[in-house]
This record gives C-alpha cells, sequence and structure tokens, in this order.
C-alpha cells in the first residue's frame, strides 16, 4: 500500500523536520524518501514542505494537511487493528524510548522475553537519559519517571509506587562513615544526575509528617544515570537513585540503603505516548508485559 506508505512518511518527516532521519526510520534510503514526499506533492497539487539547503519545514499547506493525515491514519491504524487482533499473532513496530540505566540493565534483558512471546512484534529501541518528544518523533512510547508536563499526552502506569533510595557502596562506607540522618548528607560525597542540564541536587526525604530538603554536593555529575550509579558500586560517593534501577544491587549487597527510617521521593514509574488512539494493540501488549515484569520486582528490605 504505497499511499499509505507515503502518509506515514509524511507525518514521520513532519515530526523530525528531517528527511533523513524519517527515512532511516521507516527502514528506507534518503533517494527513496524524498522521492516519496515528491510523488506525495505531486499527487495533491501543493507543495508540503519548504525546503533549503539546510532546513526543512512544513509549508502552510503541509501544516494543514497533517492534522487531516494524522487523523485518517488513525482511523485506518484502527480499522487494521480490528481485524488483525482477532489472529493467533498481533504484528507491527513499537519505537520504544527508555532511560540510560534503567533500561540497559532491567528492560533489555526482557526483551528477548517479550519478542519470544510475540515473535511478529519489532522493537525500535532508544537508550538515552535524553527527554524525547513522543510528539515530534517517531517515538511510540517512552518509559519515563513522573507524569508528564503535556496534559495531552497518555500515561500509563508501570510501577507507580516506586520510589528513590539513598545508597552507597561498603567500601565508600567503610572509609566515610554511614550518615544516619538526611542532613548529615552536607559532610559526604553525593554523586548527581542531571536531566535537561538541571542538576538533581536538591533531594527531599519524609518520615511521617516530617520532611528534610537537603541541598547536596560532590566531585562528579552526569546526565547518564548508569554512569552515576556505576560510580557509586565503585565506592566513589552515595546516590539517591530510582529503587527500581539499584533493586538488583541492593539485594546483593552491592550497595547499602541509607536512613531506612526516612522515605525517599515518589518515582512513579510510567509509559508516556501521544494519545490514546495511537494505541495499538502491539503497545498494549507491551505495556501489560512490563506491568508483569516490574511488579515482580520486590523492594529489597
Amino acid at each position: 500500500m504505497k499511499a499509505l506508505s507515503d502518509l506515514h512518511l509524511f507525518v514521520r518527516v513532519a515530526q523530525a523536520s528531517s528527511l533523513s532521519e524519517a527515512a532511516r526510520g521507516m527502514d528506507m534510503t534518503p533517494a527513496a524518501a524524498s522521492a516519496a514526499i515528491k510523488r506525495l506533492e505531486a499527487e495533491l497539487g501543493v507543495p508540503l514542505f519548504v525546503r533549503s539547503t539546510r532546513h526543512l519545514r512544513l509549508s502552510a499547506e503541509g501544516e494543514l494537511f497533517l492534522d487531516d493525515c494524522r487523523t485518517g491514519l488513525d482511523i485506518l491504524t484502527q480499522a487494521r487493528d480490528r481485524l488483525t487482533t482477532g489472529h493467533d499473532q498481533i504484528s507491527g513496530v513499537v519505537s520504544f524510548s527508555m532511560p540510560s540505566d534503567l533500561g540497559r540493565n532491567v528492560v533489555l534483558p526482557w526483551l528477548h522475553t517479550f519478542q519470544a512471546r510475540h515473535p511478529q512484534i519489532q522493537i525500535r529501541l532508544q537508550v538515552s537519559d535524553r527527554v524525547i518528544d513522543v510528539v515530534r518523533n517517531p517515538v511510540d512510547l517512552a518509559l519515563r519517571y513522573g507524569d508528564p508536563p503535556d496534559s495531552s499526552l497518555v500515561s500509563l502506569a508501570v510501577a507507580p509506587h516506586n520510589r528513590r533510595s539513598l545508597c552507597a557502596a561498603p567500601s565508600y562506607l567503610a572509609r566515610h562513615g554511614t550518615p544516619r540522618t538526611p542532613h548529615e548528607l552536607a559532610a559526604h560525597n553525593c554523586l548527581c544526575f542531571m536531566l535537561s542540564d538541571r542538576t538533581h541536587d536538591h533531594w527531599t526525604f519524609m518520615r511521617g509528617a516530617e520532611i528534610a530538603e537537603v541541598d547536596v554536593r560532590g566531585n562528579f555529575q552526569c546526565d547518564d544515570g548508569d554512569a552515576v550509579r556505576l560510580l557509586a558500586l565503585r565506592g566513589e560517593g552515595i546516590i539517591y537513585k530510582s529503587t527500581l534501577d539499584v533493586a538488583a544491587d541492593l539485594r546483593s549487597g552491592a550497595l547499602v540503603r541509607l536512613c531506612p527510617d526516612w522515605q525517599g521521593e515518589a518515582a512513579a514509574l510510567n509509559l508516556i505516548c501521544p494519545g490514546r488512539r495511537h494505541l495499538r494493540p502491539a503497545m498494549r501488549l507491551l505495556h501489560t508485559f512490563l506491568v508483569e515484569q516490574f511488579g515482580a520486582i520486590s523492594e529489597p528490605a
């Protein structure tokens, strides 16, 4: 169905503002993608994009066509899914974005099991702590901590009761001592995570009605959560990370939970997608699978 393929490509190019990036996402060469867009423009009789040597943006006609095109594709996708859902195998490609530490060390090993159960589903994976715009980029689902700032996005709960855990390696504690309250963190080297150029160095803890807010400092900051955790495992400092990220390390004793009578900040894990009408059966299967897998991770004592 070449016409439908051209429409899907048009939407991807509009989202990415890049012909080559959209072509990669659809396993096409840039030349083939360019030919498809020109074919679509010829059929419609209007230019859909304004091109220059460095930039590509929607024309006024392209902006008008984009919303109608998305609506039409959604209707056709839903119609196709109604036909295929009754079959034994649900198929399709799911573009899936997930954070660095959780993605590499927790979720990635599970995806082999998921694809063994559903061999007709292909996963296109993006592993990065960069916050991907799921509306402007060709991403179906993004695994994120916290609720999305944009209320138009759909948030599907995966691990709603997850919280942050304060922890360090036994080797660090042997050299520097163990803090008994969050306020003692001022005397320790705290390894901080950066997100969108903002350093997470203001840590909050709760004990009943009591709240402790601590500004921490350390000799290392990084925008990759996996790197921060690895430094903690080497005994370089104290980290304050999602319990899901460090659950295996706490169970093995590679990391030790600190200030256990204080509760860490909420860090609910959700799957984010552009809208409920975008949720295809393959995406729903992945959501159900992740809820099942994360539910099996019991919080370490």
